[in-house]
């Protein structure tokens, strides 16, 4: 298989440890944009995008002026048929830019937690029915877009879906435990027994089990890759 061409929007306040979790994960060649600090794509020239996580809310659209051009592109992507993946953050907004609703979250969702998925969808293919990821949010997809199907969650919400070449995963399948305890540790909204709890759970077999969700990253790549026409000879 050809090596696929990836825009990568990084919508991290501090994106470098966003940009090595992403590229050690997703094997193909990615272009990344730090939208976050305003860059974007000037052309839809890709074999598919993914949109990272981030601190903000999908709906501070007057606070912070990427955000709403980075949806903009994104329901772009999907008018063209792009097979796009945003994941945490990037899911919300995915999900907005198809016509779903994002709110906040009465309960903060943190640590390695369970999620099922339905298997209805190759994305999810090789993994188990339920499985274990690390979760960072305080808001959720409380409406899917028209049209989309839930594939996977648990009992704080939606933790996936699809729409066409359009994916959202809630969770971080890309993170180690460095990037992990890091963005924990800098949560100062949490009770301080709450986050010493969820740092006391961030271990080496906590991690192994969730490497399974890596998985999807291949799944991603392996689905857009049939609707890139083969190389010359």
């Amino acid at each position: 298989m050809q090596s696929l061409r990836v825009a990568l929007l990084n919508a991290a306040h501090d994106p470098a440890d966003t940009a090595r979790n992403f590229r050690r994960e997703v094997d193909a060649d990615l272009v990344e944009f730090h939208v976050a600090g305003g860059e974007l794509p000037d052309s839809y020239d890709f074999d598919a995008a993914i949109v990272t996580g981030s601190r903000s809310s999908v709906y501070w659209d007057d606070e912070q002026a990427w955000i709403a051009p980075t949806r903009e592109w994104v329901a772009g992507a999907d008018e063209r048929g792009l097979p796009v993946l945003g994941v945490c953050f990037g899911h919300q907004l995915v999900a907005e830019a198809l016509g779903g609703t994002v709110e906040g979250m009465d309960e903060y969702e943190i640590g390695y937690r369970a999620v099922t998925h339905d298997g209805s969808d190759p994305l999810f293919d090789g993994i188990d029915t339920e499985f274990t990821v690390f979760t960072t949010h305080s808001d959720a997809v409380t409406e899917l877009p028209p049209g989309a199907d839930l594939l996977a969650e648990n009992e704080y919400g939606v933790h996936a879906f699809r729409r066409g070449t359009a994916y959202g995963v809630q969770f971080h399948p890309e993170y180690d435990t460095r990037t992990a305890e890091r963005v924990t540790e800098r949560k100062d909204d949490l009770a301080d027994d709450r986050k010493a709890a969820v740092l006391a759970g961030i271990n080496t077999e906590q991690y192994r089990a969730a490497c399974e969700a890596k998985r999807l990253f291949d799944n991603f790549c392996e689905l857009a890759a049939r609707d890139v026409p083969p190389a010359a000879d």
